[in-house]
């Protein structure tokens, strides 16, 4: 089953809802984040090419 751990964004209106969220301050920043929350977590990074990264658990 797949499942979403965690979102990365760049902008507060973008994301919601019950999963964590992440927000960085730039895109080099969002990036890192996102694959050191996935390498913690045993996870990979998906961006969805709006700002918005989603770490899911394969």
């Amino acid at each position: 089953m797949k499942l979403i751990l965690a979102v990365v964004a760049s902008d507060h209106t973008q994301v919601g809802g019950g999963t964590p969220i992440f927000y960085a301050s730039s895109p080099e920043q969002r990036a890192e984040l996102a694959l050191l929350i996935a390498k913690v977590l045993g996870a990979a990074v998906h961006d969805l090419h709006n700002g918005v990264l989603v770490v899911v658990q394969h």
